[in-house]
């Protein structure tokens, strides 16, 4: 397998530290990554030359967490810029905050810097040079916390106490779930044991922490086995309370064969592929998430009245704890909001059809369609319709120029005011629909249903 650039600039660093007399190794994700067979995302550095050392040795270096022994190298490789993590070795002392420790002392030992890390499968370090000598990543890796053996079992253990680990960075918690959904591995029982006996105190996490751990786990391609995991771990009633209330509520059977809304969820989650949109898989996450507030059991069926209004509120409520951008909830929020639309489609009229399509990132609604139909009835036809219709209709039959603005109605004798949008409405509508095809056709509707002497127009 061919080099990336990304492992050429850190094979460059830990060559050039290793000519002035330096141990540098690869460290934590990137080597667990070798030993799978995966092609890192990045590469980091691990070294006993200090961050003081590290900053006169390249000529771009930045100090980012330089007090921790944290430098980012800079560095260009075939024309693309490859920034990579350089960390002194080190020993941490006590985590007050439950995210960073108050001091470190740097160290010479590898074994010392490791045993400090997170989990056995990210405690490894590699040599680099053993491995283009010998080009096996096995024979070049220093195990000094078991994670080899773990990663053969495929487990996600704490190295050394749980208890201790989850205590200094409470974040941990989240990563040792997405780590075992994303590994299909087990969390090890005395790992799992003070995940449970921590759950509450990931509270004390910022709220954007959270938000890109659980985005991860929900974009990865293993969201439901994560979710199950939060659930079972009882971290899903800390930071997500509004999707835990989706336990046991019964939808009715002969819409969702499959179970309650929980069931429901957990199946849309299990077709969320790798690589999914955020927003899409936020969206699926939460396109249900009003049903529990709206449960009632009437005398025909169970019915969840309003449940997309109160979803949207619930779903935008989280997202401002979450601290999402207003284009992301936006999006999320649109999502919730529109995905009972869809049992309409061959019913609406060619405006309000066209209106639909008009929806920003539409391929997102309509995908959010289908794994909801796939994971309750199965029925696909109206995304096969609305699918057709929206992958056949022109743009410009979709969204064509408007053929009446408000210059026209000014011009026509119109005074601005509340009720232009709604005339503007009427000649829109009349365009979609293919009613009128010119702008004097249009002003003519548009005066015929608001007779220029009435209250709007100008001078009345």
């Amino acid at each position: 397998m061919a080099k990336s650039q990304a492992q050429l600039a850190a094979e460059a660093i830990v060559e050039r530290l290793r000519a002035e007399g330096y141990d540098a190794y690869f460290a934590g994700g990137c080597v667990r990554d070798m030993l799978l067979g995966r092609e890192p995302a990045d590469f980091d550095v691990a070294t006993n030359a200090r961050p003081d050392v590290v900053l006169d040795l390249f000529p771009r270096t930045f100090a980012v967490g330089a007090h921790f022994g944290v430098v980012l190298v800079a560095d260009e490789v075939d024309g693309e810029e490859i920034v990579t993590e350089v960390a002194t070795f080190r020993s941490d002392g006590a985590y007050s905050d439950g995210r960073r420790p108050d001091e470190v002392r740097f160290s010479d030992s590898p074994q010392e810097d490791v045993v400090r890390r997170d989990f056995t499968i990210n405690g490894m370090l590699l040599d680099p040079q053993v491995l283009a000598k010998t080009g096996d990543p096995g024979l070049a890796v220093l195990d000094f916390v078991g994670g080899r053996e773990d990663l053969a079992a495929g487990f996600v253990r704490a190295i050394g106490d749980p208890d201790k680990r989850f205590a200094e960075d409470r974040l941990r918690m989240l990563r040792a779930i997405r780590f075992a959904a994303r590994f299909k591995f087990q969390i090890a029982p005395k790992t799992e044991a003070a995940i449970r006996g921590h759950a509450a105190a990931i509270s004390q996490v910022s709220c954007e922490r959270i938000r890109d751990e659980l985005t991860r786990m929900i974009t990865e391609g293993r969201a439901r086995r994560a979710f199950e995991l939060l659930d079972r771990t009882g971290l899903l009633r800390q930071v997500l309370p509004e999707v835990h209330a989706l336990h046991v509520v019964a939808q009715p059977p002969e819409y969702h064969p499959e179970g309650d809304v929980w069931v429901h969820t957990l199946l849309l989650l299990e077709k969320l592929p790798a690589g999914v949109s955020p927003t899409l898989a936020w969206g699926a996450l939460l396109h249900d998430v009003g049903k529990p507030a709206t449960f009632e059991r009437a005398p025909d069926r169970i019915r969840f009245n309003g449940h997309v209004e109160v979803g949207v509120r619930i779903a935008e409520d989280i997202c401002r704890r979450l601290r999402f951008s207003s284009e992301d909830t936006a999006q999320i929020a649109s999502l919730v909001a529109n995905h009972m639309r869809f049992g309409d489609v061959k019913h609406m009229k060619e405006s309000t059809l066209k209106r639909f399509f008009r929806l920003p990132r539409f391929s997102e609604h309509l995908e959010l369609h289908r794994i909801d139909c796939l994971s309750s009835h199965a029925d696909l036809s109206l995304y096969e319709y609305a699918k057709e219709r929206y992958e056949t209709l022109p743009e410009e039959a979709v969204k064509p120029p408007l053929l009446v603005t408000g210059e026209d109605l000014i011009a026509a004798g119109y005074r601005p005011g509340p009720r232009f949008k709604e005339m503007l409405a009427v000649a829109e509508d009349a365009q979609l629909e293919g009613l009128i095809a010119s702008k004097d056709e249009g002003l003519a509707l548009v005066q015929a249903a608001f007779p220029v002497d009435s209250p709007s127009p100008r001078g009345g």
